[in-house]
């Protein structure tokens, strides 16, 4: 994978060249590349996740899809701004920090969605921000899966090991919830969402996750998932 910056005005683009190139050649990297409506003008948009950010489903050639999700603040702070961040400098912004953790975990075999490009748009002091992925063919929320009664044991164990791999590789997942854990149509266990993660030595934070992990099944109902998703962690 050899990421690339590119600058369009006040425009910064992160991307994959070699990704970027196949799929979509007609749509070169810069601002297009992250405006829904130059999507929905091309009737390229395929459908949309739910959730804050309202990522959009694109067709990006090839047989492939990509996945579209600007950066939405949550809670007390989005009545100031929903969509703006401090600017500290391009490399500590979310989109940036997000693609390169998301581009270094692929490339160590680990089941991530392949990232496709980032963009950051400054406005003075503040920036707005987006981030492209491919999206996996088949896959449904592990929430999804509770909520059907489909989550079976060796499923959950699954779970288990996958968390378990990401810790091992030093990943602190500050939002391990049942949404961003996705299950394929092979029932190969998938992690999402990496914006505000970090790699960092083994410490309490692994514990932390978990115990996030829990409370997220408990608003579903299924509290006692975690006992396998344990059992398949301890497996490694």
């Amino acid at each position: 994978m050899g990421l690339a910056t590119c600058r369009a005005g006040k425009d910064f683009i992160l991307y994959d060249a070699q990704r970027l190139c196949d799929a979509a050649a007609e749509v070169p990297p810069g601002p297009l590349l992250f405006d829904p409506d130059h999507w929905r003008r091309q009737r390229r948009v395929t459908g949309e996740a739910p959730g804050r950010g309202a990522s959009q489903f694109l067709d990006a050639g090839n047989g492939r899809e990509w996945v579209l999700r600007p950066y939405r603040r949550g809670g007390l702070v989005a009545r100031l701004s929903a969509t703006r961040y401090l600017w500290t400098g391009l490399e500590h912004t979310r989109a940036f920090r997000e693609l390169r953790l998301t581009a270094a975990l692929h490339e160590r075999g680990l089941p991530v969605p392949r990232p496709v490009a980032a963009a950051v748009i400054r406005h003075g002091l503040s920036y707005e921000a987006a981030l492209i992925t491919e999206r996996l063919p088949g896959a449904r929320a592990l929430a999804s899966r509770l909520e059907e009664g489909r989550a079976h044991e060796a499923l959950l164990e699954a779970v288990g090991r996958t968390i378990r791999r990401f810790h091992d590789a030093g990943l602190d997942h500050v939002d391990l919830n049942a949404r961003n854990l996705l299950v394929d149509d092979e029932e190969r266990v998938w992690l999402i969402d990496l914006d505000r993660c970090r790699q960092r030595p083994k410490g309490r934070w692994q514990s932390a996750n978990l115990a996030r992990l829990e409370r997220s099944l408990a608003k579903f109902g299924a509290r006692d998932a975690m006992a396998p998703i344990q059992r398949g962690y301890a497996e490694g």
